[in-house]
């Protein structure tokens, strides 16, 4: 009992930003677990109607392309829209509504403009042969793009959507981000004798009801305006500072899963499917952590008033040490549980047990990413709270760099186990460069 005491006498002691990010991970940890915990459940559903099959190759293959620009989209809104509403509210309140009307324009134009020029482009590179898919696949892909396609305007718009909500601290859009997921399980268990249709269409009826879910409460609170076709907002000067650096740095971080996809596709049929099952629940790992850390740190760091800027500073640092010590807590962890959560996950129906050594094996390999990730998600939302842009586009260009170079040496050897372990380029790179430049300019 005088142990919790003290404890709970140094807790409460310690720097208040400790305790808001503490607060605020737990939060949103919560809210990721059982957003995760439903993608897991979908999961489940996926291998036992599809297996390792080629319509989820061309599923893969067809949503990677698509949620590229959804991605960089996303990332470049949390970056510099949280930051900037945090500065308008205590600014400039009023000028929120017409800026939040032109920029609902400006995304849904943005979403518009990219599937008119992505469905050509992308059903010529299939018709050509020139994806690299085998015949039957590129088939499939054929089949899906115009339904995969509406996902970018949808996409945008709920990107757009959900980082409103974060810049106000509702973390609830965490778990309105399982949503599509609830609806890709259901058509895939409602519909079983539909080929790649179900998956397809099961996404694009979700992010529908995502984007629902995320109107309907902002309309209700008044914080929703009809979308404004122009720029004339004030505000605009200050969003383009960090949007277009950011933009690329985004851009070039996120085309590492574009290689990834085109490494695998040249590997032959069930390649791609393989890596995407082990992403996917390397992602559930990945992305409980990124959301955490990110959600969590960035309105801390960035709402900190200036005279705090020495101990914000330390606080990043802490976090990062910290950080770097659980992601190798939970490598080790995952490492052991692997063919007992895999098998779980998947083998059944069309997933065999030997698909689930196959996966293990490219799982595992994926699992030395994550002490460097867990710290360097703490160090970028450090970096984007002090408006240093430039360091996110570098970081961009060192990622790119990395997983190409990690490819070329490792996929000859190892082949799809050889995509999964050069991602620890990518972060261990990006964590050493952040470390370095950070502490410089402290």
């Amino acid at each position: 009992m005088n142990f919790l005491s003290t404890l709970g006498t140094r807790f409460r002691t310690a720097d208040p930003h400790h305790a808001a990010i503490f607060k605020g991970m737990l939060t949103v940890a919560v809210f990721t677990l059982l957003g995760k915990l439903i993608s897991a459940g979908k999961e489940m559903a996926v291998a036992f109607r599809y297996g390792l099959s080629a319509e989820v190759d061309a599923y893969q293959f067809l949503y990677s392309l698509v949620s590229w620009p959804i991605g960089i989209w996303c990332s470049v809104l949390t970056a510099v829209l949280v930051p900037l509403a945090g500065r308008m509210r205590d600014a400039d309140k009023g000028a929120i509504p017409r800026f939040r009307s032109e920029l609902l324009g400006f995304g849904l134009l943005i979403g518009t403009v990219l599937a008119l020029l992505a469905w050509p482009t992308i059903h010529v590179v299939l018709a050509s042969g020139r994806s690299g898919l085998p015949e039957n696949t590129a088939l499939f892909a054929e089949a899906a793009l115009p339904g995969v396609i509406l996902l970018l305007p949808f996409g945008m718009l709920v990107s757009l959507q959900s980082a409103w909500m974060l810049s106000a601290g509702r973390h609830i859009n965490t778990l309105l981000d399982s949503i599509p997921t609830l609806f890709i399980a259901g058509a895939i268990l409602f519909f079983p004798g539909g080929g790649i249709d179900p998956l397809v269409w099961g996404t694009v009826v979700g992010f529908v009801f995502h984007l629902l879910a995320l109107l309907i409460p902002m309309a209700r609170r008044n914080e929703f305006e009809s979308p404004a076709f122009a720029l004339a907002s004030p505000v605009w000067r200050w969003f383009w500072q960090g949007f277009g650096i950011m933009i690329g740095g985004q851009a070039l971080m996120s085309f590492t899963v574009i290689v990834d996809q085109f490494y695998a596709v040249s590997l032959g049929t069930g390649s791609v499917a393989t890596l995407g099952y082990a992403n996917r629940v390397l992602s559930l790992i990945l992305g409980l952590a990124a959301i955490a850390v990110s959600r969590a740190t960035l309105p801390i760091f960035s709402t900190a008033a200036p005279e705090w800027s020495a101990k914000i500073h330390s606080v990043a640092a802490y976090w990062a040490r910290l950080m770097f010590v659980a992601g190798i807590a939970v490598m080790l962890l995952s490492y052991m549980a692997a063919p007992w959560v895999i098998k779980l996950l998947f083998e059944r129906g069309q997933f065999s047990a030997a698909d689930t050594a196959i996966v293990v094996d490219v799982f595992r390999f994926g699992l030395p990413q994550l002490p460097f990730y867990f710290s360097c998600m703490v160090l970028v939302s450090y970096a984007l709270s002090q408006h240093r842009y430039k360091l996110i586009f570098y970081s961009g260009v060192i990622g790119c760099v990395a997983k190409l170079a990690g490819n070329l040496l490792l996929v000859p050897p190892l082949g799809v186990n050889g995509i999964a372990l050069g991602t620890i380029f990518v972060y261990g790179f990006n964590t050493l460069f952040f470390s370095i430049c950070l502490w410089r300019s402290k």
